[in-house]
């Protein structure tokens, strides 16, 4: 596979309101924004179109979900057009009826649909009751091959797991996307909440070191829900290069938009000094199919 040439990726910092609409119509503007500050690939964070609503269980709640192609991609597909750019952006998808999935859907720079992604690792946990909503994923690790670079998408959850990352790296990405939708409880912010955001930084930048890949997590910020039970998104979007290195990082509070350039021959420099894939060893792996080993 031939080394690609440099590119800008743009990730999208940004609050949401109640209404889906407004949430749309900002992440339209942010996207063109991005466009402008150079950026060519676009990535928003996660369900961008509603407040994060899996803090509740709530049956009323699936009528945020809407199908792919359907209004949102209509609608980003136009503006990626428009502006020349690659969008990639997360979505409450209803697949059928009582069949729903959290998908991120690439969108070309001539503003066609080039696949999805569905995520793959759902969580359960107070304030986080995504397996009430979300069917886990049934498409696998993928990359797409857009105008610009071959890049690989997960979302959120998937960000904790080795195995999602080397997967999608294995396939040729030059970026690895994680569209976010994290923060803090109240309750735990004082006591937990600096090694909470300092371990989810460190598990992306060790997908970074271990795959020789640039990784870009994009996440939302302000607080959501009543003061006692709701979440404090943490912000803090950031881009690491192959080696790890944070090399753009925005604030905790505010919204932001970061266009950063990559350049796939510096993953082709890291791995020949660090060559984790020469020295993997693949006949030795099985194990790790199993849940447990008792």
């Amino acid at each position: 596979m031939p080394i690609e040439s440099s590119y800008r990726i743009g990730l999208v910092q940004m609050s949401c309101s109640p209404d889906p609409d407004v949430n749309l119509q900002k992440a339209e503007d942010k996207v063109r924004q991005a466009g402008e500050q150079g950026a060519q690939v676009v990535c928003l964070q996660e369900l961008f179109r509603s407040q994060y609503f899996c803090r509740t269980e709530d049956t009323e709640l699936f009528a945020l979900a809407e199908t792919i192609p359907g209004p949102s991609t209509a609608r980003l597909g136009k503006v990626a057009k428009e502006a020349g750019v690659v969008v990639v952006a997360s979505l409450f998808e209803k697949r059928a009826a009582g069949l729903y999935h959290n998908t991120a859907a690439v969108l070309g720079a001539d503003g066609e649909l080039q696949g999805i992604y569905r995520k793959m690792h759902i969580p359960d946990d107070p304030s986080y009751y995504e397996k009430y909503y979300f069917t886990p994923g049934d498409l696998g690790f993928l990359n797409f091959d857009t105008r610009f670079g071959r890049i690989g998408v997960q979302v959120c959850w998937d960000q904790w797991y080795p195995e999602g990352a080397r997967a999608t790296a294995m396939l040729g990405a030059s970026v690895l996307f994680y569209p976010t939708a994290i923060g803090w409880h109240p309750h735990e912010k004082a006591r937990y909440g600096e090694d909470q955001l300092d371990a989810w930084r460190t598990i992306q930048r060790s997908h970074a070191i271990a795959n020789g890949v640039y990784v870009a997590a994009v996440n939302r910020v302000g607080y959501e829900g009543t003061p006692e039970s709701g979440l404090e998104f943490w912000g803090n979007t950031f881009v690491a290069d192959p080696f790890g290195k944070v090399i753009a990082q925005a604030s905790h509070d505010k919204e932001e938009i970061l266009v950063v350039e990559v350049d796939p021959k510096r993953s082709d420099e890291v791995r020949r000094n660090w060559p984790f894939f020469r020295d993997r060893r693949i006949d030795a792996y099985a194990p790790i199919l199993q849940r447990w080993r008792d």
